[in-house]
């Protein structure tokens, strides 16, 4: 309407919505009179759930193993300290009480800080030091954390006290106790959000932690506690926080999101799950995953009951993103429904490290980084695990050698002592190395930056045949003639670094021209062809052993003997032992990838 014709009409017509017929003012039908009413406005409300996982106890961006700054290819940083200040950023924006702070576990273990406070200076000891993780956690303000496989590397009693430490729950939904079958940790955090509406928002956190805690951690959890699949748990307990008024259902799972497994069908369960709990599982409006050190911003998955699209998502490991989920509510027939959630990723690198939590933890950092500086003897010469993935070099033979000479003494006068000992290990990282020079701890703690402890297991030739068939996978296939490029050479089907073996103590050919299943060539022990029905004993971590990685026969060999120091350990106080680090003295090229016959570097 132009604007002088409004202006004419004024509120005889335009604001009372009278008619004029004739120049008389005729009553508006009980219809009109209804339409003319103002749209009763709903009640909305929003918030958000900030997420981290795989902390694996980084708080400051720094790297214990190469007592530096952290930083990688991507110019990613790492640590809590970073995490807080993009948390104060969101609570700024968004109002503190309209936000909640979870994390997916894999907390206490995986730096030397983390190490110092569970083995140097432990904090089960009496009047012992608060676990670095609970300080910078309490003091950032998480809400809840779910539990993850690697808590439970340094035994329950030390999961416990920081448990007790925590101002917040452990959550673990699917850790059960053995005994009782109830759960051995809460199995939910609920928390009532108030809204401007004077109707409060129930939101519940389910936490699920990986059922290979069974077979990973097997002496520290056998006996005391067991752990379900994840899809039948939340199956249980969905319902049941619905039941209990939960508006919002939340799920922080320490489960990958693709639904495959490294371990076939060998297993009872699957161990990146959280897709498949959402898929199954009706009532889940988000879930947090873990564990796979993936970053997946947002990923929807439908679920097959009820056709909603459940978000997901992943922040980066170590304190490198924050995942964010934005809840859009609308108050209807009495109830608070998720009418919108979305999922992104904030890069920890845009923020500075918040100088509250670095100054809460000054004194602890300062005594790792003396730790880890300690000198503990001398190598001839430098040597890297650069190349590691696709040759043999010396670095990855001086883990080897060590846990054969650990497993031969600690055979000695017994009954398979007269066996030749073998040994595997892997490329844990590519850029760990030992100087020339001086040795510290923080190079050979570098080296295997796991809490794997040494086992030796009973084998024979045929099986170390099959062993060695399985661990080739690791290789792209490659045509005689055709290109190389290392960078492209290995990883095939997603298989991990530390999940490709090289034997020690026998010499192979891994021809990468064949197929999977027929690449192990001349295979021979002292010179000779290795007997099928020979014996061996094979050095191997408890990682392996148990059944990580899913490689054949292994986890069913006969045990001979196992000890519960961590292999890094076992590194540290050889080389202290020894003095001197001389790659002569252990280190050769026992094996070789080759395209038919003809050897690739």
């Amino acid at each position: 309407m132009p604007l002088n014709r409004r202006k004419f009409l004024g509120k005889s017509a335009a604001a009372t919505g009278v008619a004029l017929a004739g120049g008389v003012a005729a009553a508006p039908s009980a219809s009109a009179r209804a339409s003319q009413k103002p749209a009763k406005r709903k009640k909305r409300y929003s918030f958000t759930v900030m997420g981290t996982t795989d902390l694996h106890g980084n708080v400051f961006n720094w790297d214990y193993f190469t007592d530096k700054e952290f930083d990688d290819k991507d110019h990613n940083d790492v640590g809590l300290a970073k995490i807080s200040t993009l948390v104060n950023e969101i609570r700024e924006e968004r109002g503190r009480r309209n936000t909640l702070l979870i994390d997916a576990g894999d907390t206490i273990q995986g730096t030397q800080l983390s190490y110092y406070y569970a083995k140097i200076d432990p904090i089960t000891a009496a009047r012992g030091p608060v676990h670095p993780m609970a300080q910078a956690m309490n003091s950032i303000g998480y809400d809840a954390a779910a539990l993850g496989n690697h808590e439970f590397n340094y035994g329950i009693p030390v999961l416990r006290k920081f448990e007790e430490q925590c101002d917040f729950p452990l959550l673990g939904a699917n850790a059960l106790d053995a005994k009782t079958q109830k759960p051995a940790f809460p199995p939910y955090f609920m928390k009532r959000l108030r809204t401007p509406h004077g109707r409060d928002v129930k939101v519940a956190v389910l936490g699920l932690t990986n059922p290979g805690i069974a077979i990973w951690d097997k002496a520290n959890v056998q006996g005391k506690m067991t752990f379900p699949g994840l899809e039948e748990q939340a199956a249980k307990w969905v319902p049941k926080l619905r039941s209990m008024g939960a508006d919002v259902v939340i799920v922080s799972a320490h489960s990958g999101s693709s639904g495959t497994s490294s371990y076939g069908d060998q297993l009872p369960y699957i161990e990146n799950a959280a897709g498949l709990v959402a898929e199954q599982v009706p009532g889940i409006d988000a879930i947090l995953v873990g564990h796979a050190h993936t970053e997946i911003p947002e990923y929807f998955v439908q679920n097959k009951e009820t056709g909603k699209k459940v978000v997901l998502s992943e922040p980066l490991k170590w304190g490198q993103r924050l995942t964010l989920f934005d809840f859009d509510l609308v108050w209807a027939k009495g109830r608070w429904t998720v009418e919108k959630v979305g999922a992104k990723v904030l890069n920890s690198n845009t923020a500075a490290e918040d100088k509250k939590v670095t100054g809460l933890l000054a004194d602890e950092h300062k005594k790792v980084v003396a730790y880890v500086n300690q000198v503990i003897g001398t190598s001839t010469q430098a040597m890297s695990t650069a190349e590691g993935p696709y040759k043999d070099v010396a670095i990855i033979d001086l883990i080897s050698h060590v846990q054969a000479e650990t497993v031969k003494e600690a055979l000695k006068g017994g009954q398979y002592a007269a066996l030749p000992v073998l040994s595997q290990a892997s490329c844990f990282s590519r850029t760990a190395g030992i100087p020339a020079g001086e040795v510290t701890i923080k190079d050979a703690a570098g080296l295997y930056p796991f809490e794997n402890t040494l086992e030796a297991r009973l084998v024979t030739g045929a099986q170390l045949k099959e062993y060695l068939e399985f661990s080739a996978r690791y290789y792209v296939r490659t045509a005689a003639g055709a290109p190389v490029d290392p960078a492209k050479l290995t990883n095939a089907d997603n298989t991990p670094d530390y999940n490709y073996d090289a034997l020690y103590g026998v010499t192979y050919e891994i021809d990468i021209a064949k197929p999977v299943g027929s690449r192990i060539a001349k295979l021979s022990f002292g010179g000779s062809d290795v007997d099928p029905k020979a014996e061996f004993v094979l050095a191997v971590n408890n990682y392996r052993a148990s059944g990580g990685g899913n490689f054949p026969h292994v986890p069913a060999a006969k045990q001979l003997w196992a000890n519960s120091d961590e292999i890094r350990n076992t590194i540290i106080q050889w080389v202290r032992a020894k003095g001197t680090v001389d790659p002569a003295q252990f280190a050769s090229v026992d094996w070789k990838l080759t395209r038919d016959g003809t050897p690739v570097f």
